[in-house]
């Protein structure tokens, strides 16, 4: 089985899917690698490392593609029109794709998969149990997101973060709210407390109380039966009522008026991130604030983000980069193409043979497309479903 790792080519994407160190593990199962030239350069991963690895080094894309049994991306494939190539086109009828392939953010692309006549299996789905935490993108990429989100605001908030006592007199501590306690959010507020900030956070989860606190962060919820049952099953945050939003958002405008950094992390699988911070809440604050809003690529938390832009409003500065994990590009490689090692590796059998159980709850859940048709059950079309 020969598996592929292309240069990912979509804007503002820096990482790659396998690094050395997995390209000898992979090798080790069974596979063969191959890695188009310069894929690791971003990633500080000379094509020498790959090589000394074991790694066979191309520039030739179609060739590349043409022969894999397995192709291994970061973001999904540059489709007709999107780029200098197009990617699908390239890929081997047959071929398994793995990658983040963001469905929800392009769901049309599904049935060009299927017409390809590839498998496709998408790694933000990989469930969150026990037996996938080493495999869970998601968990591994938002973890940086939080830490870097905190740095991005120091780079241009114009104060200190810790108390500092000098015989000029003291300055205060920043205070930082951090809205979404999930795994970027409880990341964002152990930095910002390891950089001597005073911390506060907000989750519709009751259950992220306890792990606000036990980062030395404050707990800020408004109280109420509804919030029993804000989490899914797969630990991810509900959509909350009317009526409970408009009450959290009372009571985070309050809140705001004395933060000095604000970061945003909420997200909701397949929606639009909820709005967290209006208008007129960011006129609330204090100029010389920041707000970090990692929600900026599915619309933003924030109401006057630029997703893409710095911007300043009202003395406020409102950060929406895209892909904050891609800027921490080396380790976001190395933790990704772990992932994708831990995924791959129960699929190789003991004599090395690729052999793949579809009917495991970890495959069935990431599996989109198979034998020339969408199989996902959120993405089957109408006629199927």
């Amino acid at each position: 089985m020969k598996i592929v790792i292309p240069k990912e080519r979509r804007a503002h994407e820096r990482r790659v899917a396998a690094t050395p160190d997995t390209v000898k593990k992979l090798i080790a199962l069974g596979f063969d690698v191959a890695i188009e030239k310069d894929a690791g350069i971003a990633s500080r991963i000379t094509n020498e490392s790959y090589q000394d690895a074991g790694a066979l080094i191309s520039d030739d894309l179609a060739g590349l593609l043409g022969t894999a049994d397995i192709v291994l991306k970061v973001q999904r494939p540059l489709l007709a029109g999107e780029g200098d190539v197009n990617e699908l086109a390239l890929i081997k009828r047959g071929a398994v794709l793995i990658a983040m392939l963001s469905p929800y953010a392009d769901p049309a692309a599904i049935a060009q998969y299927a017409d390809a006549g590839i498998t496709t299996m998408t790694l933000e789905f990989v469930p969150r149990i026990t037996r996938a935490q080493s495999m869970d993108v998601l968990s591994s990429q938002s973890n940086l997101a939080g830490y870097r989100a905190v740095l991005e605001a120091i780079n241009v908030y114009d104060r200190a973060m810790p108390m500092m006592m000098t015989a000029a007199g003291t300055i205060a501590p920043a205070r930082v709210m951090v809205l979404g306690a999930g795994v970027a959010g409880l990341q964002a507020i152990a930095t910002a407390k390891r950089l001597g900030a005073i911390v506060s956070a907000t989750d519709v989860r009751a259950a992220s109380k306890e792990q606000v606190e036990s980062l030395g962060g404050k707990f800020v919820m408004v109280e109420s039966e509804e919030v029993k049952n804000a989490e899914t099953a797969g630990g991810y945050a509900k959509e909350m009522s009317d009526d409970y939003k408009r009450r959290q958002a009372e009571l985070v405008a309050e809140t705001l008026k004395k933060q000095d950094i604000a970061i945003c992390t909420a997200l909701i699988p397949g929606r639009k991130a909820p709005t967290l911070i209006n208008d007129a809440m960011v006129h609330s604050m204090r100029p010389g604030s920041v707000i970090v809003d990692l929600a900026a690529e599915q619309g933003g938390n924030c109401t006057l983000t630029k997703p893409g832009e710095v911007v300043e409003v009202n003395g406020v500065t409102i950060i929406g980069l895209f892909n904050i994990p891609s800027r921490l590009s080396a380790d976001a490689s190395a933790l990704y193409a772990k992932n994708v090692l831990n995924f791959l590796t129960p699929m190789m059998n003991a004599d090395k043979q690729f052999s793949v159980n579809w009917q495991d709850e970890i495959i069935s859940a990431t599996v989109l497309t198979r034998d020339g048709a969408s199989v996902h059950p959120n993405f089957k079309p109408a006629s199927a479903a």
